[in-house]
């Protein structure tokens, strides 16, 4: 499961122009579900998700989470972030997990987010979605359940 993690001052998702979710500060998670991705990979996104420390302390240090601010999450389906752009100009998107299973596998992801406690929107899974934040920082990070696996230099 592939994650980008954004924290936002605000962020909306709008389709056909109708704003359907929005968020005042907290992280936005454009989420992808791999081909081979199981529990196990949702509840490391969850985990290090709404407790990532990228909030500033009072000496302005990341030091504080999602749920120490009391900030909110908008989680949108990316399936793109599976994009291989190794050969030729068009992405392959071999590695993202079918349809089918992505939809359950990311309602569950969804479902494993408000189990933390952290309040949450949600986009529409495989609709056309217009997603608007206001990146704070800018802070932006990257995660990949599969990196659990591999040593730290």
């Amino acid at each position: 499961m592939r994650a980008v993690v954004q924290r936002v001052s605000s962020a909306s998702v709008s389709i056909d122009g109708v704003v359907v979710s929005r968020i005042g500060a907290g992280l936005v998670v454009l989420a992808a579900v791999g081909r081979d991705d199981a529990d196990a990979d949702a509840d490391y996104i969850v985990e290090k998700t709404v407790h990532l420390r990228v909030f500033p302390d009072t000496e302005g240090r990341f030091d504080r989470s999602v749920l120490d601010v009391g900030g909110s999450l908008l989680v949108v389906s990316q399936f793109t972030l599976y994009g291989d752009m190794r050969r030729g100009r068009r992405p392959s998107f071999t590695e993202a997990a079918p349809p089918d299973e992505a939809k359950g596998r990311f309602a569950a992801l969804v479902e494993r987010f408000r189990a933390a406690g952290v309040p949450i929107e949600t986009g529409q899974f495989q609709a056309m979605m217009d997603v608007a934040l206001v990146n704070d920082g800018p802070v932006t990070l990257i995660l990949d359940s599969s990196d659990r696996y591999r040593p730290r230099r």
